[in-house]
C-alpha cells in the first residue's frame, strides 16, 4: 500500500464511488476545485491497482501556511487497516515541507469515525459553536508541526 499524488482518473473514480463509501451524498465536497487549483497535495492509495483511499488536502496561503484536510474516503473493506494512517502520514510531511506549522481538518459532531480517528492519531479535538453559521456546531481537529 503506497501512497500517490492523485490524478485527474484517479479524481474521476473518487467522484464515482463517494457516495458509497460515505453511505450518503457527500459528492459535492469532492469539487474539481480540490484537483485543479488545490490538488498539490490530493493523495490516493491503491492496492492490487484499484483505488481504496483518498485524501483531498491543500496548504493554505497564510503565514505560515496551514495544511488543511478537506475530506479523506477509505474503501469499506479496506478501513481499519492502516490506509487513513499512511495517507495522513504523507499529507503531513508534505505539510512539513511546505513550511505548515499546524495541520487543520473539520468534521460534524454525529462522525463519530472521523472524531476517533483523529483523536487516535494524536490530534486536538474542540467544539466550536457556530463554526459553519449560526446554530452549526463543528469539531474543529488540529495537530502542530512545530518540532
Amino acid at each position: 500500500m503506497v501512497p500517490r499524488k492523485i490524478t485527474k482518473a484517479d479524481f474521476d473514480d473518487i467522484v464515482e464511488v463517494i457516495d458509497r463509501w460515505w453511505g450518503g451524498p457527500i459528492s459535492t465536497f469532492a469539487h474539481t476545485i480540490f484537483f485543479y487549483e488545490l490538488g498539490e497535495h490530493a493523495l490516493c492509495v491503491e492496492k492490487d491497482g484499484r483505488l481504496i483511499g483518498f485524501l483531498l488536502g491543500f496548504t493554505t496561503p497564510t503565514a505560515p501556511p496551514r495544511g488543511y484536510v478537506h475530506l479523506v474516503g477509505i474503501h469499506p473493506d479496506h478501513r481499519r487497516r492502516g490506509v487513513g494512517r499512511v495517507l495522513y502520514e504523507t499529507f503531513t510531511e508534505a505539510c512539513r515541507a511546505a513550511g505548515c506549522e499546524q495541520m487543520k481538518a473539520i468534521s460534524t459532531l454525529s462522525n463519530e469515525g472521523s472524531i476517533s480517528f483523529h483523536v487516535g492519531v494524536g490530534w486536538n479535538a474542540k467544539e466550536v459553536e457556530d463554526y459553519a453559521g449560526t446554530g452549526r456546531k463543528r469539531i474543529v481537529f488540529t495537530k502542530s508541526l512545530r518540532p
